[in-house]
């Protein structure tokens, strides 16, 4: 654990270092739900939508802005650096554990994600939007969101350490989008023609957004909640296996 506090300690300072590259990280996703709410604040009034509890439509857009700032991670693009640079073969020639490297990273894109998560809702919060879940379920949101950026900057972890390309580890974050708009994004599930239903059911990430906008739009729905934190949990656990596994046969 000590090796691995070192090593997040270093992959944040290695962010602080090009705060530019946060902006877009927060600017985006406000940027898309200010665009989304624009065009379709009208045609879900929240007093007469039922599925906002209500809420704004600012509400219920606000989870997907919030996984699109979680996917956004660099770790990735810094251990593709990392490689290039030699400092990943000193790594693996020293006496630090694979999960330690591992560890270190997703750490700090944890840690990232939670100021990033703790800021969009802070501002969204003027603008009529609430937690409905209480101080807990604001607790509860933070660490589901972190949890999804685990989850992904653990997947490209993995494309960068297969690829040891930072063209191909890029490209490979493209992946969210498809992902993203194949979940019930703009209305709940029930309301979505019956493909999109399907494609949304087995879609992992559904379950993630349906596990933050319960927590915003409803009281603690521990069963919605629930389903979230077990995709991230096993998801997590699959790409930290084998992420670790690559490295321990990396040639």
């Amino acid at each position: 654990m000590s090796q691995a506090g070192l090593l997040a300690q270093r992959s944040l300072k290695e962010s602080l270092r090009t705060p530019e590259a946060l902006l877009p990280t927060l600017f985006i996703p406000l940027f898309f739900l200010v665009v989304n709410v624009g065009q379709a604040a009208k045609i879900f009034p929240s007093g007469a939508t039922p599925f906002l509890m209500g809420q704004n439509y600012a509400a219920f857009q606000l989870p997907s802005s919030v996984l699109l700032a979680a996917s956004f991670g660099s770790a990735a693009l810094y251990l593709v650096e990392d490689i290039e640079g030699g400092y990943f073969d000193k790594l693996r020639a020293s006496p630090v554990a694979r999960t330690a490297i591992v560890f270190g990273r997703l750490a700090s894109e944890a840690a990232k994600s939670v100021c990033i998560t703790t800021v969009m809702v802070l501002v969204a919060l003027p603008f009529g939007i609430r937690i409905a879940s209480g101080p807990l379920g604001f607790l509860l949101l933070i660490a589901l969101a972190a949890g999804w950026a685990v989850v992904f900057s653990g997947f490209m972890q993995l494309i960068a350490l297969k690829t040891r390309s930072a063209a191909a580890t890029n490209s490979a974050g493209l992946i969210f989008f498809p992902l993203l708009f194949l979940t019930p994004s703009f209305v709940p599930r029930p309301l979505l023609t019956r493909p999109m239903e399907i494609a949304a059911t087995f879609n992992p990430v559904t379950y993630i957004m349906e596990g933050l906008r319960s927590l915003i739009l409803e009281d603690l729905n521990w069963a919605t909640i629930a389903r979230g934190f077990a995709v991230v949990a096993i998801l997590g656990a699959l790409m930290v296996t084998l992420s670790v596994r690559t490295i321990r046969n990396y040639d």
